[in-house]
Formats: structure tokens, C-alpha cells, sequence
């Protein structure tokens, strides 16, 4: 994924940071726990993104981009795991088609796993970090909260 550094509406905490941060690394611990099943990776993190959701706004848009990456994740993950199980389990064979996926959602995951841990280190010193198609997703759902008076 292509990453874009830009400027943030104000200067985040050091907890926020620290928050925002967590919000990556938890996609992380999701997968070591849960490889075999994509699930527990979208489970994670929209635990992580719902426990966070009144947070400051730095917090909750990292968290958002975190968990619109996961979920693009899930459905490529989901599909390439019952295809093997099928595979395996069932009457579908090996052919260049599965193996031509497989090889893509691996590249994928590959390059969101590099993505993430660098989005997680730069967002911990306070750099606001946007996913190519998901920073721009995410600047659409969440939004900083306003008062109104």
C-alpha cells in the first residue's frame, strides 16, 4: 500500500500517539494469534476501533484506517482460506487460477504487514500516516467532533 504523510489538524498527544499506534499493532497480534482464520484479524481490530470510538479525534481516525484496511483484508484472506479448504477437504482441484490468487492475496498481505508496521512506528512519534484508498475512505467516515452550542 502506498503511504501519504500529511499534516494533522493539531499536534496529538503522546498517549494519542500512543493509541493510535496500538490501533496497527493490534492487526498485528490478531494475526500471530489468528493466521489460519482471517476473522480474528477483523475481530481485533473492530474491538480495538470500538473501545477507542469516543477518543480523540487522532486516535479514532487511526483506528478507522486500521480497521477499513483489515476489512478489505478479510474478504481476500476468507476467499483464498475456503478455496484451500475445498481444495482439501473437498472435490475442487489445484489449478493456476488458485494458485495465481494465493500468490496475489500473499504480495498482499505482505505489503500490508510492511504498511502497517510502519504506519504503527510513524503514528508513535506523532506522524500522521494515510493508506493509499483507505486515508481517503477514512477522511470520509470519521470526522472531528465539533461542539455545538
Amino acid at each position: 500500500m502506498r503511504r501519504q504523510i500529511t499534516n494533522f489538524p493539531y499536534q496529538p498527544s503522546d498517549s494519542e500517539c500512543e493509541k493510535a499506534s496500538n490501533s496497527y499493532l493490534m492487526s498485528l497480534v490478531a494475526v500471530v494469534a489468528g493466521l489460519p482464520l482471517p476473522i480474528l484479524n477483523l475481530i481485533a481490530t473492530f474491538f480495538f476501533y470500538v473501545a477507542n470510538r469516543n477518543k480523540p479525534y487522532f486516535v479514532r481516525w487511526h483506528c478507522t484506517q486500521a480497521l477499513l484496511s483489515q476489512f478489505a483484508l478479510f474478504f481476500m484472506n476468507s476467499y483464498s482460506f475456503w478455496w484451500t479448504v475445498s481444495i482439501l477437504f473437498g472435490d475442487v482441484r489445484f489449478t493456476n487460477e488458485y494458485f495465481a490468487y494465493v500468490l496475489t492475496v500473499i504480495v498482499v498481505n505482505i505489503i500490508e504487514l510492511i504498511s502497517t508496521i510502519y504506519a504503527a512506528v510513524q503514528v508513535r512519534k506523532g506522524i500522521h500516516i494515510k493508506f493509499f484508498f483507505f486515508g481517503g475512505l477514512t477522511d470520509l467516515i470519521c470526522k472531528p467532533k465539533t461542539l455545538h452550542l
